[in-house]
């Protein structure tokens, strides 16, 4: 069962702190509020927390202040600075302080949801310790929720972690190649906890997963008025996560002009932010991944020669899952204890013909398929051994016939789907059968095609055959109907 994330309010505005604890107490959180600087440095001595929203104008100790003492205690917490002062001096002073991100009153649910979001996962890629194998894990050893293993007795995967243990403490630039769902980010996140850096900020970016024209501010933020909508200075990712690791994912689809700018930070910790004239300083770990071949990128000019060797100071290749079969049942092991775990779900086990199935399908999403199969097989399970049928991957035979169907084979069987669904539908359905169906189907095809990518927008977008822009557009669309208003708070 999934543990409610913590978060502390500080403000002594006792309308907005009640509308923020419902708010948050709505979207599943636990909420401790706090009206003064001292009530809050009290609850932070005897309690954890995820993240700390703080109002800036406080009585007794001001913002900035009691901002500093937390960080004193609590140095991986998060902490969101609520103001009405949108001052480019504060945002500085807060940032300098340890601050998360700032939010100007009256803000609305939009911005607040987005930034509390983004600091809500920081925290949890900070605080979840990865820790490395030492023996094969055990059906009924106890999960711990706050600790995150990395699975692999193969020849392979111990050379990696070799790898891992010799250079994680090295202020050196790490490149982890492989293909999607293959665990870089596990690793990336190893390698931060057994650094020097593991009391620092941990700040992981997917860089095909922002819009290129928001890539740059997101990465060295902006100042107040560079370009339209821009209301107030932005402190990028790379500034937050001074003496820090910036985990960049997929740097592959980063663009040639961010990539000169990345340069610069490498080899002169400087940076500029977007509408400013300041040179800062940085100084950042940089961990970065990609499923491409960056040295075919670098022949057909996508990316920079010197960016590539600066980055590859260390390389860690993940080898894909079916190179690495004699680890398959111990993932498995891993992910029914971790499911089990999760769900509150009785023990439940694979029979022999499931682990059979499991060992011999080759796993083309890699250790992030197999997880996924897990997960829904612990889900949908009705009792304590999980059976080969209910493992929702295609047997040895049937792998081997899709692997080798050809188009009009598969259009065949398409057809042979829908003549058996679509009479059902018809008798269930009694108006907008045509829009409903179409919505349903492009819903269901985009995501399993952001599935099949691992999430990967570019390369989701070009499976399908439509541009990136067209799949945003289509991802916006099904965002928006459960979207709520963006009422002004505060």
């Amino acid at each position: 069962m999934k543990t409610m994330e913590k978060i502390l309010i500080i403000d002594d505005d006792e309308g907005l702190v009640h509308f923020l604890s419902r708010y948050f107490k709505r979207k599943g959180h636990n909420v401790t509020a706090c009206l003064s600087g001292q009530e809050a440095m009290e609850k932070i001595t005897t309690d954890d927390f995820d993240l700390i929203l703080l109002d800036y104008k406080m009585p007794e100790i001001n913002g900035l202040d009691t901002l500093s003492k937390i960080k004193s205690i609590e140095v991986k917490t998060p902490v969101i600075i609520m103001t009405a002062y949108g001052t480019t001096d504060l945002a500085i002073e807060t940032m300098k302080r340890g601050a998360y991100d700032y939010l100007i009153k009256p803000f609305n649910r939009k911005d607040l949801t987005r930034i509390v979001g983004e600091a809500l996962r920081a925290n949890r890629q900070m605080k979840e310790v990865v820790r490395l194998p030492s023996a094969a894990p055990s059906i009924s050893a106890p999960y711990d929720k706050d600790t995150l293993q990395i699975i692999g007795n193969s020849r392979n995967m111990q050379e990696i972690f070799k790898i891992i243990g010799q250079v994680a403490q090295e202020n050196i630039s790490v490149l982890i190649t492989g293909e999607s769902g293959t665990g870089k980010e596990l690793v990336a996140k190893a390698v931060y906890h057994h650094s020097r850096r593991k009391d620092k900020p941990f700040i992981a970016i997917n860089c095909a997963a922002i819009p290129e024209t928001l890539f740059e501010s997101e990465l060295f933020g902006h100042e107040r008025g560079a370009f339209t909508g821009a209301d107030r200075t932005y402190i990028g990712k790379i500034e937050r996560c001074d003496q820090g690791t910036l985990f960049l994912d997929e740097i592959g689809e980063m663009s040639t002009t961010v990539q000169s700018k990345l340069l610069r930070v490498l080899q002169e910790g400087e940076f500029e932010r977007i509408g400013g004239n300041q040179t800062l300083k940085a100084d950042v770990r940089v961990i970065a991944a990609t499923n491409k071949n960056l040295e075919k990128e670098i022949e057909s000019g996508r990316f920079r020669k010197d960016l590539y060797w600066r980055l590859k100071v260390i390389s860690i290749d993940m080898p894909p899952l079916r190179h690495r079969r004699e680890d398959i049942s111990h993932l498995a092991d891993y992910f029914l204890m971790r499911f089990n775990a999760e769900y509150d779900r009785p023990q439940c086990y694979l029979s022999e013909g499931a682990l059979s199935k499991i060992e011999a399908y080759s796993w083309p999403g890699n250790v992030r398929e197999l997880e996924n199969c897990i997960r829904r097989a612990v889900l949908l399970s009705t009792g304590d051994v999980i059976a080969e049928q209910n493992l929702m991957i295609p047997d040895a035979d049937d792998e081997h016939l899709l692997n080798s169907l050809t188009r009009e084979q598969l259009i065949d069987r398409l057809k042979e789907k829908l003549e058996e669904i679509i009479p059902e539908i018809l008798r269930l359905s009694k108006q907008d059968i045509h829009a409903n169906i179409i919505e349903l189907v492009e819903e269901m095809l985009i995501l399993k095609a952001l599935q099949a990518c691992s999430d990967n927008q570019v390369q989701a977008a070009k499976m399908l055959g439509i541009s990136r822009n067209t799949l945003r557009h289509r991802l916006k669309k099904q965002r928006d109907r459960d979207n709520g208003d963006d009422k002004t708070i505060g």
